[in-house]
């Protein structure tokens, strides 16, 4: 249990180095590649770190064991859920924390457009899920699918495209793998940053998911707690340290971005495989967690859309629908 316990920091402090890297070649990446600030935020970042946990339900369904369906439909809908609550919740918090460090306050400083679009497409597509896990057949399920990943095709598209102004050089702190004079990186040095960065997220990520599932399963928790609470907190949250880092430097765009392109990729590509490789049998755990997360996603929408302001009701409510479903899972299981 000790040596468990030490691996776990462990993880968590490659993950949180990994952050950090990787927030730093993002940016840079970004800004070579001409992508609107909200579109670096929603669509390198968020698909980037995304990416890893993503592979929990490929892997759980290839593998054919026991209970592998309920583990990967766990973890499909317990991503989106976590991030339109807890994750949400904790970033707004740091807005708070840190509110001396930042010039615009509370206030939020994003691309309105690209942050609508994202909710509105988790909203639609989530939605969708949860309605064709209640009443789709199988010939249904596999239309949706292609439609579900032709979705955030277009998505991708459109955020490319209309993603809101290049962030400026002269805001971007120096390269961390090339500290020439000067503020001009070279793009192999950018390139190799992101996928090192990205790759110590990944790792670190699943450490952290191997050793606290070791202690899990030390203290005596189920596979269904497993799947639909720890997994998504183990491989989402760490990686959503990249929007605390960036919220602390008042880089609202990147750090809302990486949680609402995140929501948007995880309700759409990982639902697909979910639609065309399992029978979508959703018991009434994984719908209280799709029912709270679009809950958390319209909370955001407001929060986020059209007050573009922090509140503290707003971050009470992420935090009570995350615990309200935490303590259902405990008390039902």
């Amino acid at each position: 249990m000790i040596v468990d316990l030490m691996l776990l920091a462990a993880s968590f402090a490659v993950i949180l180095i990994g952050a950090l890297v990787f927030t730093n070649a993002v940016e840079w990446l970004g800004q070579r590649l001409s992508i609107g600030e909200g579109a670096v935020g929603s669509l390198l970042a968020a698909v980037g770190t995304a990416m890893p946990e993503s592979l929990i339900p490929l892997v759980a369904i290839l593998g054919g064991s026991a209970g592998a369906e309920d583990v990967a439909i766990g973890a499909i809908v317990g991503a989106p859920f976590l991030l339109g609550t807890l994750a949400m919740a904790l970033v707004g918090i740091a807005a708070v924390a840190f509110v001396q460090r930042r010039d615009q306050d509370r206030k939020l400083e994003i691309h309105g457009p690209t942050v609508r679009r994202d909710l509105v497409v988790f909203l639609a597509f989530f939605s969708g899920a949860l309605a064709l896990g209640l009443v789709g057949s199988d010939e249904i399920r596999i239309g949706a699918a292609i439609l579900f990943v032709l979705g955030y095709g277009t998505y991708f598209v459109r955020t490319l495209k209309h993603g809101g102004e290049v962030q400026e050089e002269d805001k971007l702190g120096p390269l961390f793998f090339d500290r020439r004079q000067g503020d001009d990186p070279r793009m192999v040095f950018i390139v190799i940053q992101f996928v090192l960065g990205l790759l110590a997220i990944g790792g670190g990520a699943h450490l952290f998911v191997e050793e606290a599932t070791a202690v899990a399963e030390e203290i005596g928790i189920e596979v269904l707690i497993l799947s639909l609470v720890l997994a998504p907190l183990a491989t989402e949250l760490p990686e959503k340290l990249n929007s605390i880092l960036w919220i602390r430097q008042g880089k609202d765009a990147l750090a809302l971005g990486n949680i609402t392109g995140a929501m948007v990729f995880q309700s759409t590509i990982p639902v697909a495989f979910g639609l065309a490789f399992t029978e979508w049998d959703l018991d009434k755990f994984a719908v209280l967690s799709m029912a709270l997360g679009l809950g958390g996603g319209v909370v955001a929408f407001i929060t986020l859309a059209h007050r573009r302001r922090f509140g503290t009701v707003s971050i009470v409510i992420w935090l009570a629908l995350y615990l309200a479903f935490l303590a259902y899972v405990l008390v039902a299981a």
